[in-house]
C-alpha cells in the first residue's frame, strides 16, 4: 500500500511539472472515446433504444473528432481560443452530418478549463454563448424532434461543464488563500523571532557598554593615580591597586552574568545573581567615592521597591551618568544623585559642578563620531520603558542628567519618536 501511494504521488508530481504531456495524454483519450462513441446510436430505428455498432463515422467526422481533440493539448495556454475553435468545429458536425458525430465531448473541456481558469462572470457569459449556439444548432439542424433527449444532452453537458469549472476554481481560489495566510502568519512570526532577538541583543550591548565603561573608568583612575604616588606614597599607592582589583573583580562578575543569558538551555551553570539595582546604589557610589569623585544621595529609604525592569534601568542611569562626570567633569567636581517618587512614576537626577560647558562639545564630537555612546544608551533604556530621558549643560556651569520612568514598565513596547528628550553632551 505504501509502495502504491508512493508512486501515485510521484505520478502525480511528474504530470504537474509536465502539464503538456498529460494535455497530450487527455486529448488522445478523448479522441479515443468519440470514436467508441460515434459507433452508438441512440435514435429510435429500435423502439428509442440505443444501439452500439449499428453504425460507423464517416471520413469527415473522424477528422473532425480528431481536429477537436487535438485542440485540446493548447487548452491550458489559449483556453479561449480553444473553446471558440472547438465549439465551430461541435457546430459545423451538427449543421453537415446527421446523425453528428460526439464532437462536441471537445466543446466541454474546453468549456471546463475556461471555467476553471477565469472569473466567474466571464464563465457565466461564454458558458451561456456556448450552450445557447450548440443547443440551437442540434436543434434546428438535427432530424430528430427538437426535444429529443440527445439535443438536451448538449444542454445539460455543457452546463454541467461550467458548473464543474468554476467550482474547481473556487475551491483552488479557497486553498491558496488558506495558504497563503499561513504564509503569512509564519512570515509573522519569524519577525516577531527577529525583532525579540534585535532588542534582547540592544539590551545586552547596553548593559555591556554600562558595566565596561563604568569599571574600566575607575580602573584607569586609580591606576593613574596609583602610578602617580608609586614612589613617594606606597601605602597610597597599594589603596588604589586594592580598588583596582575591586572594580576588576566587579567587573568580571557583572560580564558574566550578562554573558551568561547568551548560554543555551542546555548549558550548566546558568547565572543566579540577581540583576543589578538601587539597593546596591550604595556600593556603586562608594566606587565612585574612592575614585575621588564626592558623590551626594537623596533617596528616600520608605518608598517601595520599583519594578525589577525599572529599578535596573535606574540604576544604569546613574552608572553610566556618575561615569561620565568622572571622565569629563575634570578634578574638583562634585555629584548629586537623587531617585524620588512622583505619583506613577519615578525620577532620578544626577548633577554635577564640572566643566560642563567645555566637556560638552568634545563629547558630542565624541557621540558624533561613534565613539561614545552612553547618552544614546541611556535614551534607549529609558524610552524602552515608555519613559523620557533629558540631559545638557546646566546654567552656571556642570551637568544634568534627568530621567522620568513609569513605575510600571513597558518593556515589549517600541520606541516612539519623540519620547526623549534632548540629548547631548557626554557619552
Amino acid at each position: 500500500m505504501t509502495t502504491l501511494s508512493t508512486g501515485l504521488v510521484r505520478a502525480r508530481r511528474w504530470l504537474r511539472d509536465h502539464p503538456l504531456a498529460f494535455d497530450g495524454a487527455l486529448a488522445l483519450i478523448v479522441f479515443l472515446s468519440m470514436i467508441c462513441a460515434s459507433f452508438a446510436d441512440p435514435g429510435a430505428a429500435n423502439a428509442g433504444r440505443p444501439s452500439f455498432g449499428t453504425r460507423s463515422p464517416g471520413v469527415f467526422s473522424v477528422f473532425m473528432m480528431a481536429l477537436s481533440a487535438g485542440a485540446l493539448v493548447l487548452r491550458r495556454r489559449r483556453p479561449m481560443a480553444v473553446l471558440a475553435f472547438t465549439g465551430a468545429l461541435a457546430a459545423a458536425e451538427f449543421v453537415l452530418t446527421d446523425p453528428p458525430a460526439p464532437v462536441v465531448m471537445g466543446v466541454v473541456l474546453a468549456l471546463y478549463t475556461v471555467a476553471s481558469r477565469t472569473d466567474r462572470p466571464t464563465t457565466w457569459r461564454v458558458g451561456l454563448v456556448t450552450m445557447a449556439v450548440l443547443t440551437v444548432a442540434t436543434m434546428v439542424f438535427g432530424s430528430s424532434p427538437w426535444y429529443a433527449q440527445e439535443n438536451l444532452g448538449v444542454f445539460a453537458w455543457t452546463g454541467m461543464a461550467g458548473a464543474a469549472g468554476d467550482a474547481v476554481r473556487s475551491r483552488r481560489a479557497f486553498v491558496d488563500a488558506i495558504r497563503e495566510r499561513a504564509e503569512r502568519a509564519e512570515r509573522t512570526r519569524e519577525e516577531e523571532a527577529r525583532r525579540r532577538v534585535a532588542e534582547e541583543r540592544l539590551r545586552i550591548a547596553r548593559d555591556l557598554h554600562d558595566v565596561v565603561a563604568h569599571h574600566i573608568a575607575l580602573v584607569n583612575v586609580q591606576a593613574g593615580v596609583a602610578a602617580h604616588v608609586m614612589d613617594r606614597r606606597p601605602d597610597q599607592a597599594k589603596e588604589a591597586l586594592a580598588h583596582v582589583r575591586d572594580a576588576s573583580r566587579s567587573a568580571l562578575n557583572e560580564l558574566r552574568a550578562t554573558v551568561g543569558l547568551l548560554r543555551q538551555s542546555g548549558d550548566p551553570e546558568a547565572p543566579t545573581e540577581p540583576a543589578p539595582g538601587l539597593g546596591v546604589l550604595g556600593g556603586l557610589v562608594d566606587t565612585f567615592r574612592h575614585a575621588g569623585l564626592p558623590v551626594e544621595v537623596a533617596c528616600a529609604d520608605s518608598e517601595p521597591p520599583l519594578p525589577a525592569a525599572v529599578d535596573l534601568a535606574a540604576y544604569r542611569v546613574i552608572q553610566e551618568a556618575l561615569t561620565n562626570v568622572r571622565k569629563h567633569a575634570g578634578s574638583g567636581a562634585r555629584a548629586e544623585v537623587s531617585v524620588i517618587r512622583v505619583g506613577v512614576t519615578a525620577e532620578v537626577t544626577v548633577l554635577d559642578n564640572g566643566r560642563g560647558g567645555d566637556a560638552c562639545p568634545a563629547a558630542e564630537d565624541e557621540d558624533r563620531h561613534g565613539g561614545g555612546h552612553g547618552l544614546v544608551g541611556m535614551r534607549e533604556r529609558v524610552t524602552a520603558l515608555g519613559g523620557t530621558l533629558t540631559a545638557g549643560p546646566r546654567y552656571g556651569g556642570g551637568f544634568r542628567v534627568h530621567a522620568i520612568l513609569p513605575v510600571r514598565a513597558r518593556t515589549g513596547e517600541p520606541e516612539r519618536p519623540g519620547t526623549a528628550g534632548r540629548t547631548g553632551g557626554r557619552g
